[in-house]
């Protein structure tokens, strides 16, 4: 993994690695999605939260109360900011009625 340290204790206990909030999302499910994401572009991250529990009981993957964080190493926050701003934009694109190829529903 391109973002591993030179003595190989990226982001193990005792490393000395930060990790950086990236964003904070509302529900468990879209965490996972970011996760994802920046795992394909070969950036680590992670979900943390409080709140994993959702407005509908364990386990499920709805809204929280107080968000669920993503987090990078800090030296990887600029990149992966990049990456969800390419993706939400894509993501808007696919979503605009007026674009040419858009089919209609």
């Amino acid at each position: 993994m391109r973002w591993r340290r030179e003595d190989g204790a990226f982001g193990m206990p005792g490393s000395n690695t930060a990790w950086v909030t990236v964003a904070t999302l509302a529900s468990g499910f879209e965490a996972d999605v970011t996760v994802a994401v920046l795992g394909a572009a070969g950036i680590p991250a992670r979900a943390h939260g409080n709140d994993f529990v959702g407005l509908f009981g364990p386990n499920f993957q709805g809204a929280t109360a107080q968000g669920v964080d993503v987090l990078v190493p800090i030296d990887a926050l600029d990149e992966a900011r990049g990456i969800l701003q390419a993706a939400r934009d894509a993501a808007a694109e696919d979503d605009d009625p007026d674009r040419p190829d858009a089919r209609s529903a």
